[in-house]
C-alpha cells in the first residue's frame, strides 16, 4: 500500500514537471512522511535525466581558507577557530597567488574562497591584521583576494563570504563568477538554547535568507543547499527547500542546491551526534530533486559518502561539486577527495559521463550579459565550451598541438562503448534514413557528450563510408586575397584592415592586375586547376573591380577554374552597380566565374551576426544571394565559421538553413567547417570571445554535418589549414572526405595566428591520407577528375617565389592587366537618385 501511495505521489511531481508547471508546496509537503525512498529516488532519476542526460558535473579547484576565525560558534564545525589556534589571522595575497598558479598547473580552473562570518566584530586579532594589510573588513579584504586572481591568473574566483548587504554583494560580485551561502537549515528552532547554531547570529535563517536574496536582486550565479542529520526533521528540511524554492522562482539566480550530509567531528559539542544513514541521505537528495525539477543541479559532496556514490546517482543528483587534486577540504578535513580518475570510473560506472564545469554552471556562463560583471566575461570565457561547460583541453585551431588525451582516449577505435542514449540512437538512425531533424533535434546531437559523442562520430563515419567509400579528395588551388583593406568591422577578422585595426598583423596591402596574373601564371605552372580569390572590401572596390579581375585572371590562364568571390562581394558588387545580385551573378558567369566559395556566413542566425559582425549580410541576406547564385547554374560551397561567441543552437540553425536551401537547388557541392583561430582576433583580444572551439567540438561539427546532411550534401571538408595534421587524422574518422586545397599562400588564417596556412602539396596530402589508411584521389572543384598533365605538372613543382603584398594607396589599384586594358561601360553614368545613394551605403 505504501508503494502504490509512494508511486503515485511520485508520478504527480513528473507529471507536474512535464507539463511545465511547479508542484504546489501542499504536494511538496507530502513528500513528508513518503517512507518508500526507492519510489522516490527512481522518480528523481527520471526527472534529473531530463535535465541533464548522461552527464555528472563536478569543478575542478583549489580551497583557499583565507581566514579560519569566526564570530559564529556552530557545535558541529572545526574549520572555525579562535586567534590563539591559528598561526596568521589572514592568508597573504602572496600565499593565495602561490596556491592558485599551483592549481592552475593542476588543471584547476576555480578558486573557492572560504572564510569564517566577519571575524573582526569579535577577535581585535582580526581588526589588528586587517588594518595591517590597509584594509577595515574581511569582506574588503576578500574583494582584493579576488581582484588579484582574476588579475594573476586564469582561475574563477567563488566566493562563500556568509551573510552579507546589498552593498557587499555588489561588491563582491564584481570580481567573482558565482558566490555561495549553505541555508543548512530554516528551522528558527536550530537557534535556541541546546541545539547546534545557538550563539552563532550569522545562522539565523532570515540573515542567510536575505543574503540569498540579494543575491537574487542583483544577479548572482548562486549556491546554496541544505545540512541534513543536525536535528532538524524531515518536514523542516522540505520547508528549507521550499524557502530556497520561493527565492529561486523570484530571481532564477540559484544555480545549484548542494544536499549536505553532517558528519561528526572530534572536538565539536556535537562529536558524539548521530550522523544521518545512507537512506536518509537518499531521501533527501531525491526530495530536493522532485521539488526543484529537471533542470536545477543538485549536488552531494562525494567525499562524504564514499563507496556509495553509485546510490546517489541514483537518488538524482547531477553535480558532485568541488573536487580539488591539490587541496583538503578544510570544512571536512577527515574525509579526503576521491581521485577525479576514480571519481570518473564510478560515474562511468552509473552509466554516465564525468563532466567538467566551471564555478558558473552552464546556464548562467551561456548568458553572461544578464549573470556576469562585465570585468567576468572575458575570464569566463576563455575557460568555457559553446556549451558553457569548462573548456579542459588547452588544444585550439591553427595550433601544431596534439589530440587532447581525453579525446585521444574516448576516440580510440578498438575501446567498446558504453550503450548510446536512446534520444541519440533514434536521431542517428533518422540521419541514416534522409530524415530532417528540427533545431532542437540537431541541437542534442552537437551537445553529446561521453560515449554519447563518440557514438555520433563512429556513426557518421559509417555514412561517410556507404555514401563515399575509402577515397579521399584534394583540390591543387592557389589562394589569392587581393587586398586586405575592409571597411566591414567583423568582430572576428585579424585579416582585413581598416581604421580601427591597424596595429594587427600586417600592413594594410592593394594588388595590382600584373600581380594577379603572376600569381595565376604561376599556379597552372605549378599544376593548380583552382584559383580561390577572395578579399576585403576595399571602399573604392566595384562590382566592375570584381569583372576587371575575373577579366585579369582569364587572360592569364585560359583554362583556370576560376572559384571566386563570397555572396559579400556580391551583395556588394552588385549594390555599386545598382543590379540585383541575381543580374550581376550573371554578369559574373559571363565574365568567366566558375564557382562561388560559400564564406561570410559566419554562423547564419542573426542572434550571431548582430554582435560579430552587424554591418555585413544577415542570414537572409546570405541566403538570397547563394539562392541566386544557384538559380544562374552556379554551384558553390557552404561553410560555418564557429568557436567564438554562438552555442549549439546557432550552430543547429545554421545546417538546418543549408540543408533547406540544398534541397531547393542543389547547388552546395560541399560543406566546409571554419574552426575560428582565435589568436589575433580582436574580439578574443578584447576578451570577447572564446579560444576557438574545443576538439570534441569541431570533431562533433563535421560529425553532425555529415549525419544532418545525409543524402544531399556527400562532400564533408576539413581544413587543414584549421584543425592541423593531428586533427585532420582524427576528422578522417569523423565522417570527413575531402581535405580542401594545397593552398598555397593561404593567408587569412595565417593572419589570424594559425602555425598552418602556407601549402601542403600533393605529396603532403597524400601522406596524410594514406596515413589514415584511405585512398587518396586529385579532384577539381567540382569534384571531377583531372588530367594527367595537370597531376604531373603538381607533382614536380618547383618552390614559390616570394608574392609581392603591394601597399594600400589612396586609391585601389587597376585590377585589369595594363597591357591588355580594355574599354568597359560606366555603370554609374545610366544609375538612378536612389542607385547612387545605395552605391554612396556601400562605401
Amino acid at each position: 500500500m505504501i508503494n502504490e501511495r509512494a508511486k503515485a505521489l511520485a508520478d504527480q511531481f513528473i507529471t507536474s514537471w512535464d507539463g511545465g508547471e511547479l508542484p504546489s508546496e501542499a504536494l511538496a509537503m507530502t513528500l513528508a512522511d513518503c517512507e518508500d525512498t526507492a519510489t522516490l529516488a527512481a522518480a528523481a532519476s527520471v526527472l534529473r535525466d531530463i535535465g541533464h542526460r548522461n552527464v555528472i558535473s563536478y569543478s575542478r579547484k583549489v580551497f583557499l581558507p583565507l581566514t579560519h576565525l569566526c564570530r559564529d560558534v556552530c557545535h558541529y564545525c572545526t574549520f572555525a577557530r579562535t586567534p590563539k589556534r591559528v598561526e596568521r589571522a589572514y592568508m597573504s595575497i602572496e600565499e593565495v597567488l602561490e596556491q592558485c598558479r599551483a592549481a592552475e598547473l593542476a588543471g584547476c580552473q576555480e578558486a573557492l574562497l572560504t572564510l569564517g562570518e566577519k571575524p573582526e566584530l569579535r577577535y581585535s586579532t582580526a581588526r589588528e591584521a586587517l588594518a595591517e594589510m590597509g584594509y577595515s573588513t574581511t569582506l574588503e579584504y576578500v574583494r582584493a583576494v579576488a581582484e588579484a586572481i582574476l588579475r594573476e591568473t586564469s582561475l574563477l574566483p567563488h566566493i562563500n563570504a556568509g551573510c552579507m548587504s546589498a552593498e557587499e554583494v555588489a561588491e563582491l560580485r564584481k570580481v567573482s563568477a558565482s558566490m555561495g551561502i549553505m541555508l543548512e537549515s530554516a528551522a528558527e528552532r536550530l537557534t535556541e538554547k541546546g541545539m547546534p547554531h545557538y550563539g552563532s547570529p550569522d545562522k539565523e535563517p532570515a540573515r542567510r535568507l536575505a543574503t540569498i536574496e540579494e543575491a537574487g536582486r542583483a544577479g548572482v550565479p548562486f549556491t546554496s543547499g541544505i545540512l541534513i542529520g543536525i536535528g532538524e526533521t524531515r518536514v523542516e528540511r522540505i520547508e528549507s527547500l521550499l524557502a530556497l524554492r520561493r527565492l529561486h522562482q523570484d530571481y532564477g539566480h540559484l544555480q545549484e542546491i548542494i544536499v549536505q550530509n553532517f558528519r561528526a567531528k572530534p572536538g565539536t559539542l556535537m562529536a558524539e551526534a548521530p550522523e544521518p544513514d545512507l537512506n536518509e541521505l537518499l531521501w533527501s537528495i531525491a526530495v530536493a530533486r522532485l521539488i526543484f525539477g529537471p533542470s536545477m543541479n543538485i549536488q552531494a559532496p562525494p567525499n562524504l559518502s564514499p563507496g556509495v556514490l553509485e546510490q546517489l546517482v541514483a537518488a538524482g543528483i547531477n553535480d558532485w561539486g568541488g573536487v580539488s587534486p591539490l587541496t583538503p577540504d578544510y570544512v571536512n578535513p577527515e574525509a579526503p577527495w576521491p581521485h577525479l580518475d576514480r571519481l570518473s570510473r564510478e560515474t562511468r560506472a552509473t552509466g554516465k559521463y564525468l563532466e567538467q564545469r566551471l564555478t558558473i554552471y552552464p546556464e548562467y556562463a551561456r548568458e553572461a550579459q544578464r549573470w556576469l560583471d562585465p570585468a567576468l566575461h572575458g575570464p569566463v570565457m576563455r575557460q568555457m565550451d559553446a556549451s558553457g561547460f569548462a573548456r579542459r583541453d588547452s588544444w585550439s585551431p591553427g595550433t601544431e598541438m596534439a589530440v587532447p588525451a581525453e579525446d585521444a582516449w574516448l576516440l580510440q577505435p578498438d575501446r567498446t562503448l558504453a550503450p548510446v542514449s536512446a534520444d541519440v540512437a533514434e536521431l542517428i538512425e533518422r540521419c541514416r534514413s534522409q530524415q530532417a531533424l528540427s533545431e532542437q533535434e540537431v541541437t542534442r546531437l552537437f551537445e553529446a557528450r561521453g560515449d554519447d559523442y563518440v557514438h555520433i562520430v563512429r556513426a557518421a563515419d559509417d555514412l561517410r563510408r556507404s555514401r563515399c567509400g575509402e577515397t579521399v579528395t584534394y583540390v591543387v588551388n592557389r589562394n589569392i586575397n587581393y587586398t586586405n583593406v575592409c571597411y566591414f568591422k567583423c568582430q572576428f577578422c585579424a585579416f582585413s584592415k581598416g581604421k580601427g585595426n591597424e596595429d594587427l598583423r600586417g600592413k594594410p596591402y592593394d594588388i595590382s592586375g600584373e600581380e594577379i596574373a603572376r600569381r595565376c601564371t604561376e599556379a597552372w605552372q605549378r599544376g593548380a586547376t583552382e584559383v580561390c580569390m577572395q578579399g576585403g572590401i576595399h571602399p573604392d572596390y566595384t562590382g566592375q573591380t570584381y569583372l576587371d579581375i575575373l577579366h585579369t585572371v582569364r587572360t592569364a590562364t585560359p583554362d583556370m577554374h576560376i572559384h571566386a568571390f563570397s555572396p559579400l562581394e556580391v551583395w556588394q558588387g552588385a549594390a555599386t552597380l545598382g543590379l540585383t545580385p541575381e543580374a550581376f551573378l550573371q554578369q559574373l558567369k559571363e565574365a568567366g566565374l566558375n564557382t562561388l566559395p560559400g564564406t561570410a556566413a559566419e554562423v547564419l542566425h542573426d542572434e550571431v551576426r548582430e554582435i560579430l559582425c552587424p554591418d555585413k549580410l544577415n542570414t537572409q541576406q546570405w541566403l538570397e544571394v547563394m539562392r541566386a547564385a544557384h538559380r544562374v547554374g552556379f554551384k558553390t560551397t557552404a561553410t560555418i565559421m564557429y568557436g567564438h561567441i554562438e552555442q549549439p543552437r546557432h550552430w543547429a540553425r545554421h545546417l538546418l538553413e543549408i540543408r533547406q536551401l540544398q534541397e531547393l537547388g542543389g547547388g552546395f557541392t560541399e560543406f566546409v567547417p571554419l574552426p575560428f583561430v582565435h589568436m589575433e582576433a580582436p574580439m578574443f583580444l578584447r576578451g570577447k570571445a572564446r579560444r576557438g572551439p574545443s576538439f570534441r567540438e569541431a570533431l562533433l561539427m563535421h560529425a553532425v554535418a555529415r549525419l544532418v546532411f545525409n543524402g544531399l550534401i556527400d562532400n564533408i571538408q576539413a581544413s587543414w589549414v584549421k584543425m592541423g595534421a593531428a586533427g585532420i587524422a582524427q576528422c578522417l574518422r569523423a565522417g570527413v572526405n575531402d581535405l580542401g586545397g594545397t593552398l598555397m599562400n593561404e593567408s587569412i588564417t595565417r593572419a589570424a595566428g594559425s602555425a598552418h596556412g602556407q601549402e601542403w602539396p600533393p605529396s603532403m596530402m597524400e601522406q596524410q591520407i594514406r596515413a589514415a589508411g584511405r585512398e587518396p584521389r586529385q579532384r577539381n572543384t567540382v569534384y571531377g577528375e583531372v588530367s594527367a598533365e595537370r597531376k604531373q605538372a603538381a607533382s614536380q613543382a618547383q618552390d614559390l617565389l616570394a608574392i609581392d603584398n603591394q601597399p594600400a594607396a589612396k586609391q585601389q589599384r587597376g585590377k585589369l592587366i595594363v597591357s591588355e586594358q580594355m574599354p568597359r561601360q560606366s555603370y554609374q553614368d545610366d544609375l538612378s537618385s536612389d542607385q547612387v545613394v545605395m552605391i554612396a551605403a556601400c562605401n
